[in-house]
């Protein structure tokens, strides 16, 4: 127990959200409150494990169920900051629908509860009670805005679908413990034998359950109709923190149990990548809603940071890593843009209500310009150097199939980024959005905008915050 402190950020987190509930229930009025507690529990949260666990190189807790290192901790560092950002820029849209409640905090911290303990998992069980932390959480939130049909019609999808996945992944997990006698990642991997090719059906289930997680293709079908039925904050959320802790967790199951069946896995990995590249770059062309888009675009961009973990090398995990990172700020950035869309207390998020933005708001479309040139891929811009390692890791692996396949993609998905651009400076104006948004909204856009415009300036310094993590 002397490495209690290990879990801190776990613990605090947990009592926070058990005050907060408290607090919600028994004081009028106090979703304010509420809300401003949770940024600042995500904040200390994030010091915490900042403090406590980023210096410490590998350290097991729990019968060796959990497990404290650099990776972990800053994979939580990066999923606290994103929802703290997340929850920042949509107070003004939830105030707008009049869903600002006591709710809504609680159960983005109780999301991330179940991220932080999926990103520590190193067995079966401990990682699939976080998902289900996660995903009871997530369940929630799609349907949040109760008073619109899509929003809950978005909670009953993702709700069905993810319970089906949900009971695929635990199949899976029952196939591994019944074939290796221990649920535990390392205990697994002192037991291969024999029973190789019957872990491989375990290792099946479980990707399959990890790809509806991530919504890589074919397992992405719930993804378009949630991210435009949820509201645009919640959107905002699917779109970035699950992702973060989905590839740890694809990361510590591949390469810790099953290093050794290395040439078993890596055909699925490839065709997860493969198909989600291709099938997302195709499928986002004929989208005119913008959060449609996003959800083709996010299937596109799994697929490329399935293509690193493909490699089977430290470099291709470390360039997931960097996509994932650099990803996130591209579509904080958007969504930031995607918020003030708004005239008369009314949001749009149709591509056409882009038309002519530049004429009326022209610092708001410089950026939308930067954010989808970075999102195709274009240099000197964060987007290519995040698809440039990527690249680099599979080509080192001479993996040039997938190398290919990801360039006829980046190709086909600059196509619609194109689109867009040449709506907002091409296209006929139309009429004026609010200028009247908050300082947080205006402060996530600028700084987002300019770390995705001068990345170039210093990329080392994410290599060299990356290059630290060393799971083979």
């Amino acid at each position: 127990m002397e490495n209690l402190n290990l879990v801190l950020p776990e613990i605090f987190i947990s009592l926070s959200i058990m005050f907060l509930l408290v607090l919600g229930v028994f004081k009028k009025d106090s979703s304010k409150i509420v809300f401003n507690i949770s940024l600042l529990v995500l904040l200390i949260t994030a010091i915490i494990t900042l403090n406590e666990t980023f210096s410490i190189d590998r350290v097991t807790l729990f019968n060796n169920s959990i497990i404290i290192d650099y990776m972990s901790s800053l994979m939580k560092i990066i999923t606290l900051l994103g929802a703290f950002l997340v929850l920042v820029i949509s107070s003004t849209y939830l105030k707008t629908f009049k869903i600002y409640k006591i709710e809504y905090p609680i159960l983005i911290l109780s999301s991330i509860l179940g991220m932080m303990v999926m990103i520590s998992s190193n067995d079966l069980m401990v990682f699939y009670m976080g998902l289900e932390l996660q995903s009871l959480a997530l369940y929630v939130l799609a349907t949040f805005n109760r008073d619109q049909l899509k929003s809950s019609e978005a909670g009953l999808k993702y709700f069905v679908l993810s319970a089906l996945s949900s009971g695929l992944l635990l199949y899976g997990c029952s196939l591994i413990y019944g074939f290796s006698g221990s649920t535990n990642f390392n205990v697994i991997a002192n037991q291969l034998n024999s029973n190789e090719y019957v872990l491989t059906f375990g290792i099946v289930f479980v990707l399959v359950g990890l790809a509806f997680k991530i919504s890589a293709v074919p397992f992405h079908m719930w993804a378009p109709d949630v991210y435009e039925g949820s509201p645009t904050s919640v959107t905002l959320f699917f779109t970035m923190v699950p992702k973060i802790a989905a590839l740890t967790v694809f990361i510590r199951f591949l390469y810790v149990p099953f290093l050794n069946l290395f040439d078993q896995w890596q055909m699925i990995i490839i065709f997860l990548s493969i198909a989600s590249m291709l099938f997302g770059a195709i499928a986002a062309i004929g989208q005119t809603n913008i959060k449609r888009l996003v959800a083709y675009s996010s299937i596109g961009h799994i697929g490329y940071t399935l293509a690193g973990l493909a490699t089977g090398s430290n470099e291709g995990i470390q360039s997931s890593i960097i996509y994932i990172s650099i990803y996130i700020v591209m579509n904080l950035a958007l969504f930031s843009c995607l918020l003030m869309l708004k005239r008369n207390d009314q949001y749009y998020e149709d591509i056409e209500d882009l038309s002519g933005l530049s004429k009326n708001h022209p610092l708001l479309s410089l950026s939308l310009l930067v954010i989808l040139f970075s999102l195709a891929g274009i240099p000197p811009l964060a987007g290519f150097f995040a698809k440039f390692y990527i690249f680099k890791a599979v080509i080192e692996q001479s993996m040039y199939f997938l190398a290919i396949v990801g360039l006829l993609s980046t190709v086909i998905a600059a196509f619609y980024y194109l689109r867009i651009i040449k709506i907002i400076y091409f296209d006929k104006e139309k009429e004026k959005y609010d200028e009247d948004h908050s300082l947080w909204i205006k402060f996530s856009l600028t700084l987002s905008t300019i770390l995705i415009l001068l990345y170039f300036i210093s990329p080392s310094q994410l290599i060299d915050v990356v290059s630290r993590i060393n799971i083979i």
